[in-house]
C-alpha cells in the first residue's frame, strides 16, 4: 500500500519499522517539530524522524496541520491508501481523516473504551490493572472514539513499571498494525464501534499525579501509582517542608506498633523506614532523594538525617 505515517516517540518505531518490512510505500513520515530536551535544552530529533531519514523516507514536521494548505496540497498528491497514526500527539483534523480510501488507522496502547486518551499505558498500572493491551481503530474527530478493527492483550506483571510495559506494547503492537492494514484491504476485518457507556479515561499527567496521598490510598494503591508514573513524574512527598523523592518502595507486613497510629506517620525499624497508610497498610521506602541531596538507600537516609519523634511525611 502506499501509505502516510505520522508519529513523534520512539513508542512508535517498532511500527514504523514494520511498515517498511512488510513492503508497504511509506511516501512521508510526519513528525512533530525537534524541541529542545535535558537540562541543557539541546534540539533533540525525536525517534521517528531519526528512524525515517535511516530508511531514506522524506520527512515533514509541521508547527500545525488543521489549517496547513502546504501539508494538504502534498498528501493530495500522495493520495495514501491509509494513513498510519502512532503517538503522533496531535488531533488529525477531519480532512486528513477523510482523504485516505482505506482511512486514518490508529495504534492505542489499551483495550479500548478503557483508557481513552494521552495516557493509557501510565494510568492502567497506576489503576492496578493486570491485563491491558492494543488496540487499531478508525480515527474520528472524537477522542480515541473511533470503530475498533483489532485488540490484543498483553498481561501486566506485579513489578512492571509503565516505563518496561511502553517497550513491550510498542513491540507487540507493530505487527498488529500490519495484520489491520492487510485485513482492511482485503475486508476480512469489519470495524466495530465502541461501547461509550464502558468508557475510562487517561488524561495527561500533571507533576501532582505524583504526590503520595497516604491518607486517601493504601500501600498497594501508591505502589501501583508509582509504578504507572515511571519515568515521570515519578513518586514524591514532603519531610520537615522539604520534598522527599521516592525512587523505589515496598509494600510493607502489617506493623504491630500502634494500630491507631495516622496514615503519613513515619516509623524506623533499624535500617527500614515505614511510613503509615490508609486502611492500616504501609509502605517501605528502599530508596529516597531529600531536596537538594543526592538519592540514597534508606539505610544511609537515616544514618544522615536526624528524624523528630512524630515525624511524618505529607
Amino acid at each position: 500500500m502506499k501509505l502516510v505515517f505520522c508519529g513523534t516517540p520512539q513508542f512508535a518505531v517498532p511500527t514504523l519499522g514494520a511498515l517498511i518490512a512488510a513492503g508497504h510505500d511509506v511516501e512521508l513520515v510526519i513528525v512533530q517539530p525537534d524541541r529542545p530536551v535535558g537540562r541543557a535544552q539541546q534540539m533533540m530529533a525525536p525517534a521517528v524522524k531519526q528512524a525515517a531519514l535511516k530508511a531514506g523516507i522524506p520527512v515533514t514536521q509541521p508547527e500545525k496541520i488543521r489549517n496547513n494548505p502546504e501539508l494538504r496540497a502534498q498528501l493530495e498528491a500522495i493520495a495514501p491508501d491509509a494513513i498510519v497514526v502512532v503517538a503522533y500527539g496531535r488531533i488529525i483534523p477531519q480532512w486528513m481523516l477523510a482523504l485516505p480510501r482505506l482511512g486514518c488507522i490508529n495504534l492505542h496502547a489499551s483495550l479500548l473504551p478503557k483508557y481513552r486518551g494521552a495516557a493509557p499505558i501510565q494510568w492502567a498500572v497506576a489503576e492496578g490493572e493486570t491485563v491491558t493491551g492494543n488496540t487499531t481503530m478508525l480515527l474520528e474527530e472524537g477522542l480515541d472514539t473511533g470503530p475498533i478493527l483489532q485488540q490484543q492483550q498483553v498481561e501486566i506483571g506485579p513489578e512492571e513499571t509503565a516505563a518496561e510495559l511502553f517497550d513491550v506494547l510498542a513491540e507487540r503492537g507493530a505487527p498488529l498494525v500490519v495484520e489491520t492494514l492487510a485485513g482492511l484491504a482485503d475486508g476480512s476485518i469489519h470495524p466495530r464501534r465502541q461501547e461509550d457507556a464502558l468508557a475510562t479515561l487517561a488524561p495527561m499527567l500533571t507533576r501532582e499525579d505524583g504526590r503520595m496521598d497516604f491518607i486517601a490510598r493504601t500501600a498497594t494503591e501508591l505502589k501501583n501509582r508509582w509504578r504507572g508514573f515511571q519515568p515521570w513524574p515519578g513518586a514524591f512527598t514532603s519531610i520537615d517542608g522539604k520534598k522527599l523523592i521516592v525512587h523505589r518502595l515496598a509494600v510493607a507486613e502489617e506493623q504491630s506498633a500502634s494500630p491507631r497510629v495516622d496514615p503519613g506517620a513515619v516509623l524506623v525499624e533499624g535500617q527500614h523506614l515505614l511510613v503509615a497508610c490508609a486502611k492500616g497498610t504501609w509502605l517501605e521506602l528502599l530508596e529516597v532523594q531529600l531536596e537538594g541531596k543526592k538519592r540514597m538507600a534508606a539505610a544511609e537516609f537515616l544514618r544522615g538525617t536526624q528524624l523528630t519523634a512524630g515525624a511524618r511525611l505529607g
